[in-house]
């Protein structure tokens, strides 16, 4: 496995922040990505909101720092870490304004992207960006083929449902040959599309024992056993709810026992929160993650 890090303070929820994160900023984030640069950790994510309504605040949180420039942010900061949305609302964009946006990303960073993507589900935003709520998933299922299409092309083309482009020249890029798009969701039909249509599955608030139910129906569909032979890698991506101390001994305990269930699914790659009480002190402990823990299961935390 993999072991990524979902960006601290850029997002606040009730759920998972510490109350650090609040009033913490750029010098924090810098130092964070850092240190998780140079310890081999695999990637830094950032989610996508524009507006949160307050009827919503209590589940979702206020807080969400917008992901092309947050990324860009961290890009800047570092070397080699990967750059992940987690997730962007597809239906909020067109695929062409996001294979520039993320391609001129992807070039600035040495080819560090990885797009994840989802159909979204706060219908109070859709209505307040204009973009229609009941009708999404068709759009969003031909956006993905038009971002795949788009990504990575300086002479694009593309004709579905939904989208059509070509003699346009789109410069700069993505530098990468195939950029990988994670879809995100949390049902079947979410990951029947990342098998359809994507390179990962990075699904959000499932519990350890609903992906292996998943998981287990999946493992019979066709398109799961043709992507899990196919020689591009399809990646499962998941982000445990599970949050611990890891500077202390039963916090590291629970940590390698929660690592070791997502083992036995096939997880390829995960997004770890540490419980901290001030930026050094999760500091600390990316320092004990990836020197004591990583290496028992295969090596870095990259």
């Amino acid at each position: 496995m993999r072991f990524g890090l979902t960006t601290p303070i850029v997002t606040l929820t009730a759920r998972s922040a510490d109350a650090w994160e609040a009033e913490a900023g750029p010098a924090e984030l810098r130092r964070i990505a850092q240190a998780a640069d140079r310890l081999g950790f695999h990637h830094l994510t950032c989610s996508e909101h524009v507006a949160i309504p307050t009827s919503a605040l209590a589940v979702r949180g206020a807080r969400y720092y917008d992901p092309l420039s947050t990324l860009g942010f961290l890009a800047a900061a570092t070397e080699r870490i990967r750059l992940v949305t987690h997730v962007v609302v597809l239906p909020y964009h067109h695929p062409l304004a996001l294979a520039k946006s993320y391609g001129t990303l992807d070039r600035l960073s040495d080819g560090r992207v990885v797009l994840g993507v989802g159909v979204g589900s706060l219908a109070e935003e859709f209505a307040l960006l204009g973009v229609d709520f009941a009708g999404r998933g068709p759009v969003y299922e031909d956006g993905l083929k038009a971002l795949r299409a788009a990504l990575g092309r300086r002479e694009p083309a593309y004709e579905g449902s939904h989208f059509r482009f070509r003699d346009f020249v789109v410069d700069p890029c993505a530098v990468q040959d195939r950029v990988p798009i994670w879809l995100g969701g949390r049902s079947a039909r979410s990951l029947r599309r990342a098998l359809e249509f994507g390179d990962g599955w990075d699904p959000f608030h499932l519990s350890i024992d609903e992906i292996g139910a998943l998981l287990g129906r999946a493992r019979a569909w066709p398109s799961w056993r043709r992507r899990r032979e196919d020689p591009a890698p399809f990646s499962l991506v998941f982000s445990p709810d599970e949050i611990f101390d890891v500077s202390v001994a039963d916090g590291r305990d629970r940590m390698e026992t929660l690592l070791r269930r997502y083992e036995a699914l096939g997880t390829d790659v995960l997004s770890l929160r540490f419980r901290s009480r001030s930026c050094t002190h999760l500091l600390e402990q990316l320092e004990i993650f990836a020197t004591r823990i990583a290496p028992g299961f295969g090596g870095s935390a990259g």
